[in-house]
């Protein structure tokens, strides 16, 4: 039952029992002919006092009032004691109470109870209404109704109180969910960026040659589309490799314990990966660490510094127009140092810039997830004349997934503004 609907089927069986106690009151003690108009102003107060109940819980303090008011006028005059108005103060009282008007409903009592004490002194000999004992009584009971109407309405509080914070956390909880949902989205999103974009630019690279040979000298030029087609080829079968990888992860969603990439040795495959971009026409001079630095080396940590590489060797080949590559890779303390730079015309004017891809981007969101940081600009001469483009990245080697600072000069592919470092 809806608790408006309980509110009425209470008030209404209120007020049946009270008109059932007035019917057998009069029934009887019975009415005589000279107490009439006493009889019909005594009935018009109880039931008064008793009706004002009905809106007991929208004026609590002013239905207290009125059947105190209908109290006090009836008990002077009239020729029996009912029952009723004494007891529509008490709900009435307790009302106060529990919707927490504890000062209103502590000034009701004791004000009602010394109008009863000076009441009782100041009447004649033998027309008391109320003795002693009663009077202890009663004030005893208009404290206990105090009392428990002020322990009614902390239970309410406290019930409303537990009822918002499970909302809050339900809430919240929908909120956590739905940025785990974004987050996991950008993960799956960069992680496929970081697998494709690589080896399809190759590929893009690869096959153009081969089809500019073609063009250019016909079937003259077959021997020289050799190499670009093994490279196409050994290119491709990476990139499937990598896909199937990352799918076999994506499809582990109910395993609590499935691992968030693909497995595999990061560091182990950057050396194939420098020798499969220089395929596309760029030299590249890698520098990589002696077998023992991977070990004690998370496999998050390997797998950042072969996508870093990866994408920014992809960067290079799609937009530095550079000759010359160089990745350097090595252990440093509690630090993994990657670096790539190339001899191409560095980055772009902000204003002549287009917002290519989220590549540096992503190398940045890998770094600062594994609490490093990650720096990009172009390499300058003393003339400050540019000589190149520069990405760095220092990955801690202890697992402490805390966000570090954002990388300097981070912008969508190459496109941003540059920053500026000095060649050493």
């Amino acid at each position: 039952m809806a608790p408006a609907t309980r509110r009425i089927v209470l008030g209404v069986a209120v007020a049946a029992v009270v008109v059932l106690l007035l019917v057998w009151d009069v029934g009887r003690d019975g009415v005589g002919a000279e107490s009439w108009p006493r009889a019909v102003l005594g009935w018009a107060l109880i039931a008064v006092g008793c009706g004002a109940l009905w809106w007991r819980r929208r004026r609590p303090v002013a239905v207290a009032l009125v059947t105190l008011v209908c109290s006090a006028l009836y008990f002077p005059f009239a020729d029996r004691d009912v029952p009723l108005l004494v007891a529509a103060f008490a709900v009435a009282l307790f009302t106060v109470a529990a919707q927490g008007h504890l000062v209103s409903a502590v000034t009701l009592a004791v004000v009602t109870t010394l109008a009863i004490v000076l009441s009782e002194v100041l009447a004649e000999p033998g027309q008391r209404h109320v003795d002693d004992t009663s009077i202890f009584l009663l004030a005893g009971w208009f404290v206990g109704l105090v009392a428990a109407g002020t322990a009614y309405s902390t239970r309410l509080a406290y019930l409303r109180e537990a009822e918002q914070r499970a909302l809050a956390a339900e809430r919240e909880k929908d909120v956590r969910a739905r940025q785990s949902a974004a987050e996991e989205r950008l993960r799956i999103a960069r992680e496929l960026h970081d697998v494709l974009g690589h080896n399809i630019s190759l590929i893009n690279v690869q096959s153009a040659a081969a089809l500019h040979r073609y063009a250019k000298h016909g079937g003259a030029a077959a021997q020289d589309m050799v190499p670009a087609l093994e490279t196409v080829r050994d290119t491709s079968r990476e990139a499937l490799r990598e896909l199937r990888a990352t799918l076999g992860v994506l499809r582990q969603v109910d395993d609590a314990a499935a691992p968030t990439s693909p497995a595999g040795d990061g560091l182990a495959r950057i050396a194939e990966l420098a020798e499969r971009t220089g395929g596309a026409g760029l030299r590249v001079r890698a520098e990589l660490p002696g077998e023992g630095a991977a070990e004690g080396l998370p496999p998050q940590v390997g797998l950042a510094a072969y996508r870093i590489v990866q994408e920014s060797l992809t960067n290079v080949v799609r937009h530095a127009r550079a000759a010359t590559a160089e990745v350097r890779v090595r252990r440093e303390g509690d630090a993994l140092l990657v670096t790539v730079q190339d001899d191409g015309s560095g980055a772009p004017p902000e204003e002549k810039a287009g917002a290519e891809g989220s590549g540096l981007g992503g190398m940045a969101e890998r770094a600062r997830a594994l609490g490093g940081e990650l720096t990009t600009g172009n390499v300058t001469d003393d003339a400050g004349a540019v000589r190149g483009f520069r990405v760095a990245a220092r990955l801690p080697v202890r697992e402490t997934p805390a966000r570090g600072p954002a990388g300097r000069g981070d912008r969508e592919g190459r496109g941003g503004r540059p920053g500026r470092e000095e060649s050493t």
